[in-house]
């Protein structure tokens, strides 16, 4: 079939591949190229059928219409210009580019010397120039036709007080269950099968943050090792979905997941990764955008627009200060907001998105404000993880609002505090409280603090309480990458043992640190497995591991620490006082309501010296907060002591008219509790959290959650 562009003579405001219901229109960007020619495929994406230059230019958006063109259409891009690396420029037109707004993207790299603009092992390296033709090696996007029946879907906009983030990969999630059918394993909809979703929503969490999902590449040097990019850190496509996770050839698949979570009540965050691209440093492949536009794309070297200038440790930086560049990151937002049904965003090293070209991070920043002001962005959840590598990237604290921040500091004392480090009991009181020292600015509140006691770069719960030090073997690093310092404590073996004391005291670890997320003001986020006690054996960098280390094992699930974790997040759901958007002062109501008080073992209040006591090991704090309308006001008040030491008799004081309390939960006993009368002073078991609530209860917020407790003492 002979194709052509239409005389139409039009430009349409999108970029990318926009099929029209008669044709599709095809819109890049490039301030540099000479020539932009459209490269269309057979099905298979293995024979070009068709070399078409782009007709019009307005501006540096090139363009066409083709009348008669319609989904399914395999297309990717060559772009004639300079070749002077010198200047920044690396057109190639040998190489076949994929559409940065390509929807859909079909084919797997087929790493080959071809797929670089310079000839490997040549003179002057990446100054030269390569002739073989990459289209062979290359994936290609896929022309899409939007339509789908959401079938009323509408977005949760979950306050952030109600929100418990569950953090997973979904292939991970889903390869070992055994419940999950075998066709459906590591896709969208296997993640959102039944067995899933149950679990999910017995556990009690309101979102779950999908590490990436958008289209990403094998890194070379990994597929050489047998290995895979198991995370997806190396996006390429920042509109398609990752074609693994798709069953089928259709990527209505995602919007499928995205409905049926929605329908379970849960939020989709999803994981992604504008600060960098899956084409490294200048002498990386030239997949897309190096050969569209080098220089507009990517931060150049001040000194030397040769080399491209590192902030993430990957080897490039988007420029995203560059108007363009800019509006493709936030033409993707939208697209996963309006197209895909997204809730939410977690920005990975997000301190490089607020960079200024190279004047360092900017709070104030072109990409916040535009964020702030585009009204379907602003709505939507919105989490950095606030540092990367460049000078001044550490930014906790830092970001505006709207945006909540991973807290790293949290996990690090929490870890900390239950590992018995010394001096760590007013840290411990900062976390419990929403880490005001690094949020309480800039009108922002205690839930800009989002908990973590740990992410998936890094130990998992168990294996916190598992290793002293990481076994990356696998990787094929020489045991070098990942990092060193992770405040884990083996307890007395490394790694996975038989010692039934050993076993026990991790298992009631593990509960204290599960019961300190849950009661600290702020947004708490589990990692996924935690719950079930799931072990990477060490491996504190899974990112190459897609397999048994770094796939949640279902088999070995601890359905005693499950319960618990259920529980945890019920209880936290039962408490407002737990949820609280403005940060706490410890000041006194007008009714007379003591918010916030702190306390030592012996019933007095925290003074300085005890603060500064760097042998204390133990804590209680009172909270209180008023509910309900003004006619029927009641208050929900809980008293925590959170012991790291030996077996202490803690004695709860009188706080707001409440002079009898009752254990409502306790990681440290042996029965099983839900409303069990405290002896005053109470018996804080070694090593444990206990919480208290008035004996008798005023409201019905106040009162435990009606699942029993399930606590030990071992």
């Amino acid at each position: 079939m002979t194709v052509s562009f239409s005389e139409l003579d039009f430009l349409k405001p999108e970029l990318g591949a926009d099929y029209t219901g008669q044709g599709t229109h095809f819109a890049l960007f490039s301030a540099h190229a000479e020539k932009v020619e459209l490269c269309l495929f057979t099905k298979d994406g293995k024979t070009e059928t068709a070399r078409l230059p782009l007709p019009k230019r307005e501006g540096d958006v090139w363009s066409g219409y083709i009348e008669g063109l319609g989904p399914g259409t395999v297309y990717g891009y060559r772009v004639h210009g300079p070749y002077d690396p010198g200047n920044g420029h690396r057109f190639n037109p040998n190489k076949l580019l994929l559409d940065p707004y390509a929807k859909q993207v079909i084919g797997d790299i087929v790493w080959d010397d071809a797929l670089y603009g310079y000839t490997i092992g040549a003179e002057g390296d990446d100054l030269s120039f390569d002739e073989r033709d990459s289209a062979p090696f290359m994936v290609k996007g896929v022309v899409q036709d939007p339509a789908f029946d959401w079938d009323g879907d509408q977005a949760i906009r979950r306050p952030w007080t109600d929100t418990v983030i569950y953090e997973t990969h979904l292939r991970g999630m889903t390869m070992t269950h055994p419940q999950v059918p075998e066709r459906l394993r590591g896709t969208f909809l296997g993640m959102c099968s039944e067995p899933i979703i149950d679990h999910l929503v017995k556990l009690g969490v309101s979102a779950v943050e999908l590490l990436p999902i958008q289209s990403f590449v094998d890194d070379r040097y990994l597929v050489e090792k047998d290995l895979r990019n198991y995370w997806g850190y190396q996006t390429l496509g920042f509109f398609a979905p990752q074609s693994r996770y798709l069953s089928s050839s259709q990527i209505t698949e995602i919007k499928t997941m995205v409905r049926r979570f929605h329908a379970a009540g849960i939020e989709v965050i999803m994981d992604v990764v504008y600060n960098h691209t899956a084409e490294g440093s200048e002498r990386g492949p030239t997949l897309s955008f190096r050969g569209i536009d080098n220089a507009s794309y990517y931060l150049l070297s001040p000194d030397d627009k040769r080399h491209t200038y590192d902030t993430t440790g990957t080897g490039n930086t988007l420029n995203v200060a560059h108007p363009m560049v800019m509006r493709m990151v936030l033409d993707s937002l939208r697209y996963w907001v309006g197209v895909m049904h997204i809730d939410g965003f977690r920005f990975d090293l997000a301190s490089t998105l607020g960079r200024e070209a190279h004047v360092g991070f900017d709070r104030e920043g072109g990409f916040f404000d535009a964020i702030r002001q585009d009204p379907m962005l602003a709505g939507v959840k919105l989490i950095a993880e606030p540092w990367d590598v460049g000078e001044g990237g550490y930014q906790v604290g830092g970001f505006p609002h709207p945006f909540r921040e991973w807290n790293d500091k949290y996990r690090d004392d929490v870890r900390g505090f239950w590992k018995g480090d010394g001096g760590l009991v007013s840290k411990l009181a900062e976390r419990l409280t929403g880490s005001a020292r690094q949020f309480n600015h800039s009108d922002r509140g205690a839930t800009s603090s989002i908990n973590i006691l740990g992410a998936h770069d890094g130990f998992t719960l168990m294996d916190t309480v598992s290793f002293n030090d990481k076994h990356n073997e696998a990787n094929g690093e020489d045991n070098r990458d990942g990092h060193s310092n992770n405040h884990s404590d083996n307890m007395g073996a490394e790694g996975a043992t038989d010692n039934a004391d050993i076993n026990a005291a991790r298992a009631r670890r593990r509960r204290n640190m599960i019961a300190t997320l849950m009661l600290s003001q702020g947004v708490p986020m589990i990692v996924g497995g935690d719950e079930l006690g799931n072990s990477q054996g060490g491996n504190n960098n899974a990112y190459c591991q897609d397999n048994e280390i770094g796939w949640i094992d279902w088999t070995g699930r601890d359905d005693p620490f499950l319960d618990f974790c259920r529980d945890a997040v019920a209880f936290r759901k039962a408490h407002p006082v737990l949820r609280q958007e403005r940060f706490l002062t410890g000041e006194t109501g007008e009714d007379g309501r003591v918010e916030i008080a702190w306390f030592k073992p012996n019933g007095e209040a925290m003074d300085e010296e005890s603060w500064a006591n760097g042998d204390l090991r133990v804590l209680g704090v009172c909270l209180a907060k008023s509910i309900g309308s003004t006619d029927t006001q009641a208050m929900d008040q809980l008293f925590m002591v959170f012991n790291a030491g030996g077996d202490c008799a803690f004695d709860l004081p009188p706080v707001n008219g409440v002079t009898e309390w009752s254990r409502v939960l306790d990681t440290g006993a042996e029965d099983s509790v839900r409303t069990h009368a405290a002896d005053n002073p109470a018996i804080v078991y070694q090593s444990s959290v206990a919480v208290f609530a008035p004996r008798k209860a005023e409201t019905e917020a106040a009162k435990p959650p009606r699942r029993r407790w399930f606590s030990f003492r071992r």
